[in-house]
């Protein structure tokens, strides 16, 4: 799964699925577009159909399934979207896709340490990013949950489980994109 505002979707959200479909060895990925995320501002964000039709249009492969099931589930914050997850899907074994930035500041996400125990997180490394996702406080909480084995093994790890994950490092920003009125 990848979450967020997709505010716009862009070649950086595909091509990450790409990679993690082929080195996570996932069936497929689900990107999550998030109908307002708590920690960025509503000033700027286009309309949740807008974002959906655009995520579409970016993520174009049959094993990139574009969903608003937060909206549909009333979820506000990813832990409560994957506790609704694992009950209506009790056999998958889920594993959460973020960018290094994120990991550098998912200590301020609502119980953010219950989200490494509803599934494997798989963070992608980011240029500019790497040394404060290393160094970050939920990187040093976690630090003896950290995965380093074959990265196609993480959905089999027992939770809480996360992986560090080289070789896939794009520079796009949604932000840059809005910044520059490019939506690509």
């Amino acid at each position: 799964m990848l979450g967020g505002s997709f505010n716009p979707a862009h070649q950086g959200h595909r091509g990450l699925s790409l990679f993690a479909l082929e080195h996570l060895a996932l069936d497929e990925i689900w990107w999550l577009v998030s109908p307002q995320n708590p920690l960025k501002p509503v000033a700027g964000m286009a309309p949740l159909a807008q974002r959906l039709e655009g995520a579409r249009a970016t993520a174009a492969h049959p094993q990139i399934h574009v969903t608003d099931i937060e909206a549909r589930l009333g979820t506000r914050y990813t832990v409560d979207t994957l506790e609704q997850l694992a009950q209506r899907y009790p056999a998958a074994r889920f594993v959460w896709l973020m960018g290094a930035d994120n990991l550098a500041q998912v200590d301020k996400w609502h119980r953010w340490r219950d989200l490494f125990d509803r599934a494997a997180v798989a963070v992608i490394d980011r240029p500019g990013h790497t040394d404060a996702a290393l160094a970050s406080p939920a990187s040093q909480a976690l630090a003896e949950h950290r995965y380093m084995g074959p990265p196609d093994q993480l959905a089999q790890q027992p939770l809480p489980a996360w992986a560090f994950v080289f070789g896939f490092r794009d520079p796009t920003s949604a932000t840059a994109l809005r910044q520059s009125g490019t939506h690509v």
